[in-house]
């Protein structure tokens, strides 16, 4: 009986865990945690506890504060250079206070802190983001609390938790094993200890060393093998894990081979815009009249200006932020991303190979076929509800086949661990699938789980394993007389090879070559129906022999023949499509489960996955050389009945072929496979720890359409990231194509000096400035979020080492850049007298009127970069926030040359609407022209093929 609210607080906080635990017996752990190994805390309690004890986590580093993220956005050295010039730009107008206020001083540092706020709220997103994912990926704990088993965040555990362990978890806190099952846990990060270390429950006596403790299980290891249970006694920083300083680390930043790629694109653009802004300042100083302190200094602050203008230096954070979104997005589909470079590596992915059941399928297993000696029961009904019936060619069974059909059944649902329960009118399954699928056609068959638990209690369990594929369990009735009772189920092959009789009509016979040939061909014939089958047998054993029920013992060798249970896992309803959209991409999607060949092979065959009528097995792989084992690779598409170890050769043969390999696993063994594809894929509802701490990305869902979708996000990602970067390099190296050839062709553009000592410039540095922060922010962050082009998915892989700029790309940077200064020197030349065009204008208003040409040539340049080949008029309206960029960079420029307080700074005169227009005209020559180009590069596809 449960204790009153009051109570439990009172207990919680009397309950302390002892010191040195493993020296106790599991029950004075238990007495001294206040807490009962069947029941568990209670919720009320466990809450109580929490309070107290606090989260089950390791003390994080202290967050870097506010005002250091504001201060790092002036540490970049091209904005020290900026406000260098500022103050420079400063002390020149205290020296001759020409003007009321030193407005170049102030623009420039306006345009600084303006980056530097931007930059700012990036970050801020990108460490929101962060901390969603850490949450999204946040670990789980299995316990016990107010008597049902349950799943947490494993930051609640609190001491006193009852935690039930599995093969591949990872250990959520340090805990008093009150309960195992040939337990054994791996402890290298620890102790040291290389081999697994097998556990009991049994005291440990003296001051034993972590490694000796043997009835404790520590946070942060693994379980390596079979289950347990276990009290946990400590949490966060009192855990040894919490203890050893040494092994505390935060997670380092990760720099994607992207952000690297970028980053020394950036670094190389960096020394070119520097060796150019030398040159032009050289060049300048030479070819202009440059008398006074005053004109050499403006022209150093122009060749800073420059300088800046033409790195990207939001680079990072706009890669960063849009890596972020993506991430976002991809979480919303079901795929949870555990490292950046995967969203990457995605975009190449060439093959998909992936488990079966639960992927391709639904994993809601339903019963269909028991065949036993006597002939062959159909069972009705779907998903877990225990309702059916029982018929044999449509009539009840008979007496002997009865009896075979239960003791089957009663075995399958003995060798089980998952529990079917009724929740809100709905029958659901708490553990394995297929194991549940036994209990519920138990319960068809007239076999209730607590009369059958009450007269078979189990006493010893041998878990079953990947590489076994054989599950047993031992149980002892109530009668001190009656032998013992082995229940075993596994692959039906390997059930079969380990009995030596039969059960018949409730007789055991010996079991005879003619009827292993027999059963193998009723497996055969189930496969071919696309049932997934199981081979099911008993034994009794004499109460004094069980011994220690390990693997390798005499427990599951000469059991009885029970029969096959032939059961169905249909394909998901859209992995039929996911499949196809994956070929229509170039990806070839492969099978590799551990069932039998013909149901992966019929399954494959109904998914469009292959047209071959076979599978190859795992011991048809154990023949295969190396080379022989590649060429395979490349034309077989199913796998099956295979180990950890042969999904680990399949994916470096696939890869020795030159292929990005995307993988999936959920087993613990699965790791080695998982961290040796390039991008390793682990099952987030029904995979270990171990193979998800293994992966790249997790699946919120296990689909593989889930997969699919993946792909599509990190090609679409990857796309956008060329987008912005085509429009950001292109536009800056426009800017510095025409101040450099302004530079040059200063006279023949009628460029020239009014007065002794003056230099004039096709622009100034403010607008250059200016140009930079309106159209390298909102319009690239837009490109960063672009839809999906609905032909991305229709594309090949990208090549894994093509680079994010290819040659391709940056001729189109080129061509662009080259437009656009072209362009701007046009309107130059225009507005002003002399040159090749005889124009009217004053400085002041060619130079607004270029400045105003470069930001419009930007502007329509972002229509050009959606797409390298389609016209920039399909989808022209699809991406909302690009237009609502476009509008606020034009506002801005409005205001630039409008407003006379910003005139002042940035030497702008007002504008007509002709003048305007005149500007737009211009400047839309980038988008036509890019569609020429884009024309021609479409023809020529065309003429080759």
């Amino acid at each position: 009986m449960r204790d009153s609210p009051l109570e439990e607080v009172r207990g919680a906080q009397a309950a302390q865990p002892p010191a040195g635990p493993f020296r106790l017996g599991a029950d004075a752990v238990l007495a001294a945690l206040h807490v009962e190994a069947g029941a568990g805390l209670s919720a009320r309690d466990a809450q109580a506890r929490l309070q107290r004890w606090g989260p089950n986590e390791l003390r994080a580093a202290e967050p870097v504060p506010a005002w250091r993220k504001v201060l790092a956005q002036f540490t970049d050295i091209l904005v020290v250079l900026l406000l260098v010039a500022a103050a420079v730009s400063a002390g020149l107008w205290l020296y001759e206070r020409e003007a009321g206020l030193p407005y170049e001083a102030l623009a420039i540092l306006a345009i600084v802190i303006l980056n530097a706020a931007m930059g700012y709220v990036q970050e801020a997103r990108a460490d929101r983001a962060v901390a969603a994912l850490r949450r999204m990926s946040a670990a789980q704990a299995r316990v016990v609390r107010d008597g049902t088993a349950q799943a947490v965040p494993a930051a609640d555990l609190v001491p006193g938790d009852i935690v039930r362990l599995e093969e591949g978890d990872t250990i959520p806190a340090d805990a008093r094993l009150i309960e195992t099952s040939l337990l054994q846990t791996t402890e290298a990060a620890l102790t040291g200890e290389s081999l697994p270390v097998f556990k009991d429950v049994a005291p440990v006596g003296g001051a034993a060393e972590l490694g000796s403790r043997r009835n404790m299980v520590f946070s942060g290891t693994a379980v390596a093998s079979g289950r347990g249970v276990a009290v946990v006694t400590a949490t966060g920083m009192r855990t040894e894990l919490g203890r050893i300083a040494g092994i505390l680390r935060e997670t380092p930043d990760e720099a994607t081979p992207l952000q690297v790629e970028l980053d020394r694109v950036g670094r190389r653009l960096g020394l070119v815009v520097a060796g150019i802004a030398v040159v032009l300042i050289a060049t300048i100083v030479v070819v202009e009249p440059v008398r006074d302190v005053h004109a050499f200094l403006g022209v150093l602050i122009l060749g800073v200006a420059l300088a800046v203008a033409a790195v990207p230096e939001g680079l990072p954070a706009i890669v960063t932020a849009a890596l972020s979104l993506c991430v976002q997005r991809m979480a919303r589909r079901k795929a949870i991303v555990r490292h950046l470079a995967a969203v990457e590596t995605l975009g190449s992915a060439d093959v998909i190979a992936s488990d079966k059941t639960g992927t391709l399928t639904c994993n809601e297993m339903t019963v269909r076929v028991v065949a036993t000696a006597s002939g062959r029961t159909e069972i009705g009904g779907s998903g877990y509800a225990p309702v059916g019936p029982l018929c044999h060619d449509g009539a009840p069974l008979g007496e002997a086949l009865h009896a075979e059909v239960r003791q089957a059944l009663l075995a399958g649902m003995l060798a089980n661990n998952a529990v079917l329960q009724e929740r809100d009118g709905r029958w659901v399954v708490d553990g394995d699938p297929t194991e549940g699928a036994l209990i519920t056609a138990a319960r068809k068959a007239g076999l209730e789980a607590g009369p059958v638990a009450q007269r078979f209690v189990r006493l010893a369990e041998i878990p079953f394993s990947s590489e076994r594929r054989l599950m047993s369990t031992v149980h002892g009735e109530a009668d001190p007389d009656a032998p013992l009772f082995v229940a075993a189920k596994g692959a039906s092959d390997v059930v079969l090879a380990r009995c030596a009789q039969e059960f018949i009509g409730g007789l055991c016979r010996a079991l005879t070559p003619e009827r292993r040939s027999a059963i193998t061909a009723v497996t055969e014939a189930l496969a071919g129906e696309g049932l997934r089958s199981l081979g099911v047998a008993y034994r009794s054993l004499a109460r004094g022999s069980l011994g220690g029920a390990r693997p390798d013992g005499p427990v599951e060798q000469d059991l009885v023949f029970l029969g096959l249970i032939g059961m169905t896992d249909p394909p998901r309803a859209e992995a039929r499509e996911a499949v196809a959209q994956a070929r229509a991409a170039g990806i070839r999607p492969i099978m590799i489960t551990g069932d039998h060949p013909g149901t992966a092979a019929a399954i494959a065959a109904e998914l469009g996955i292959a047209t071959e009528a076979r599978a190859l097995t795992g011991a048809e792989l154990d023949t295969l050389s190396r080379e022989a084992l590649e060429e395979t690779v490349r034309t077989v598409s199913v796998y099956a009945r295979v180990a950890p170890e042969h999904k680990l050769r399949i994916v470096q043969a696939l890869q020795r072929n030159g292929l990005t390999v995307a993988m999936t696993g959920d087993g613990v063994n699965d790791a080695p496979a998982l961290k040796a594809a390039d991008i390793g894929v682990a099952m987030g509802l029904t995979g270990t720890d171990v193979s998800r701490e293994a992966a790249d990305i997790v699946l919120a869902d296990d689909n593989f359409a889930t997969i699919v979708a993946a792909v599509e996000e990190g090609r679409a990602i990857f796309a956008n990231i060329r987008k912005f970067l085509y429009y950001l390099l292109s536009s800056n190296i426009g800017e510095v194509a025409t101040m450099v050839l302004g530079v040059l062709l200063a006279g023949a553009l009628g460029l020239r000096a009014s007065g002794a000592g003056e230099v004039v410039l096709p622009l100034q540095a403010t607008q250059i400035l200016w140009i930079n922060f309106v159209t390298d922010g909102a319009p690239a962050l837009a490109l960063g979020i672009d839809p999906a082009d609905p032909a991305v998915m229709r594309r090949p892989p990208r090549p894994r080492r093509e680079g994010v700029l290819t040659r391709r790309i940056w001729v189109g940077i080129a061509f662009v850049g080259l437009v656009t200064a072209c362009g701007s020197l046009f309107v130059l030349d225009a507005c002003l007298p002399g040159g090749f065009i005889a124009g009217e204008g004053t400085l002041p208003y060619a130079q607004t009127m270029t400045f105003t040409t470069l930001v419009l040539f930007q502007l329509f340049n972002v229509f050009n970069v959606r797409s390298d080949d389609r016209s920039a008029v399909e989808g022209l309206f699809r991406n909302p926030w690009l237009w609502a960029a476009i509008v606020l960079s034009l506002l801005l420029q409005a205001a630039v040359v409008h407003l006379p307080v910003l005139q002042r700074a940035f030497s702008t005169v007002s504008l007509s609407a002709g003048d305007w227009a005149f500007c737009a005209a211009v400047a839309s020559s980038v988008l036509v022209l890019g569609e020429v180009r884009k024309g021609l590069m479409r023809a020529s596809r065309g003429a080759r093929g």
